[in-house]
């Protein structure tokens, strides 16, 4: 072998940028989660915008008591998010878990670790995609069983908005969600939106809504807000991205209402 070269330090060191991109997102996600980056990759990562995810534990099946089980490891994925570095937002990618730990609680446990960040679930982003089409009679489509969906009945009402109808699928496996085809979802819209309804939400982070609701919004002649893409919406407006992106919707064309 010949010998090797002398290994040499450059004497001056090239200046440094603030940070790698000028807006930094986190975004907690389950163990099981095939669809939230994707979609986050796809609807909110671009050349000043960076998603940086960290997993949590969860095991199915999808109950309310399996989901509210996830609340203590929040600060500890919330941490091993950019240790020490600031965020401008944190999006919990749960629409389920969401509603059932509660807006608050959520916030809490993720602030814990990085105070002061915005934090943003599915569910609460729904509202205000809502509220941002002025809507209050709508329609509601999940994949969960009906124990699971009444939470997200009851929070929608307490919220101020009619539910003319609720619709849910029955499945108690997120990864089983996840494989449910766009067009698939595109055919349920239709069938689940009722006459009266001004909006439909889909819930579920788990659902590859993202990739139907155009198709969607087309079937039923209306808006449709679903959990990742009002997620995703909420957390460009917070970063002070206003483009407009009618490929994910009528939603992402709009500003972020204040609350």
């Amino acid at each position: 072998m010949k010998p090797l070269p002398e290994i040499t330090v450059h004497p001056k060191r090239p200046s440094l940028d603030d940070r790698p991109l000028d807006r930094r997102i986190g975004l907690i996600i389950l163990a099981t989660d095939h669809t939230s980056e994707p979609d986050f990759r796809r609807m909110v990562a671009n050349e000043r915008i960076g998603v940086y995810v960290a997993r949590i534990p969860y095991a199915n099946p999808t109950t309310p008591e399996n989901l509210r089980k996830m609340q203590p490891a929040l600060t500890a994925g919330a941490a091993l998010i950019l240790p020490d570095e600031t965020l401008d937002a944190i999006c919990y990618s749960c629409t389920s878990a969401s509603v059932v730990i509660g807006d608050a609680a959520i916030e809490a446990a993720i602030q814990a670790a990085k105070p002061g960040v915005p934090v943003v679930t599915p569910p609460a982003a729904g509202v205000r995609g809502l509220n941002a089409f002025g809507v209050r009679r709508i329609s509601v489509l999940t994949p969960y069983t009906v124990e699971t969906s009444r939470p997200m009945a009851t929070y929608f009402a307490e919220r101020g908005f009619e539910i003319a109808s609720f619709t849910c699928l029955g499945f108690e496996d997120d990864r089983e969600m996840a494989r449910i085809p766009p067009a698939a979802l595109v055919d349920l819209a239709r069938q689940a939106t009722h006459p009266q309804a001004d909006a439909l939400f889909v819930s579920c982070t788990a659902l590859r809504g993202a990739l139907a609701v155009t198709g969607m919004e087309r079937a039923i002649g209306r808006p449709v807000v679903t959990s990742n893409q009002a997620s995703a919406w909420n957390c460009l407006r917070l970063c002070g991205d206003e483009t407009a992106h009618p490929e994910f919707g009528r939603l992402m064309t709009l500003p972020l209402p204040r609350d």
